[in-house]
């Protein structure tokens, strides 16, 4: 099958998964810079979050320039990860509203390993399809930084029992380390 359709479904529940995100701010009831203030754990939440849903969409997007064909499984595997990128806007409310508390702080790392799982399964399952030699299997290669985000997500996730700031510092550096868009795609593109 085609990816037209499986890549324009995605776009738009993460839109979706955006807006809802968007919607959970809601403004101060006074009319000063201080009454922002109260607001500033949620925001952060929401900035994080808006930059990993924003990672996962243009990720998802080279990963789809480079397939050229589409399984059944393929099409599950990118529900499965949709469904853990639709959770983004719980634990966003979650871990700004109670500031840091430890199981929102739990939850919010469980939803991030997850989705990072359900992008190599997805991402295995096309390989898989295409075979070993595709664009994508060449481009992915050793995939470090997929094998070392879940690895830090658990180190975070068992942090924050200790201190759960030490766990978004941990989420912002996995965060700042997938910022750059993956070049490898887009070379592997270009050398054919």
């Amino acid at each position: 099958m085609p990816t037209n359709r499986l890549e324009a479904f995605s776009d738009g529940v993460l839109a979706i998964i955006i807006t809802i995100m968007v919607l959970e701010l809601r403004p101060p009831h006074g009319t000063d810079t201080h009454a922002l203030l109260p607001l500033l754990p949620k925001f952060c939440s929401y900035v994080l979050s808006f930059v990993y849903v924003g990672i996962y969409w243009n990720n998802h997007h080279h990963m789809f320039q480079a397939t050229e064909r589409i399984s059944g499984g393929a099409l599950w595997a990118n529900l499965h990860l949709l469904f853990w990128l639709s959770l983004f806007p719980f634990v966003t409310d979650w871990i700004g509203e109670t500031h840091l508390a430890v199981a929102p702080t739990v939850a919010y790392g469980v939803v991030l390993f997850m989705a990072a799982i359900a992008y190599w399964i997805l991402q295995t399952v096309i390989i898989r399809n295409q075979g070993p030699q595709s664009q994508l299997a060449r481009a992915v290669g050793i995939d470090w930084k997929g094998k070392i985000s879940p690895v830090l997500y658990g180190i975070a996730i068992a942090a924050a029992f200790l201190k759960p700031i030490i766990s978004v510092v941990f989420y912002v550096a996995v965060a700042l380390m997938w910022l750059v868009p993956d070049r490898r795609i887009e070379r592997t593109m270009q050398d054919e």
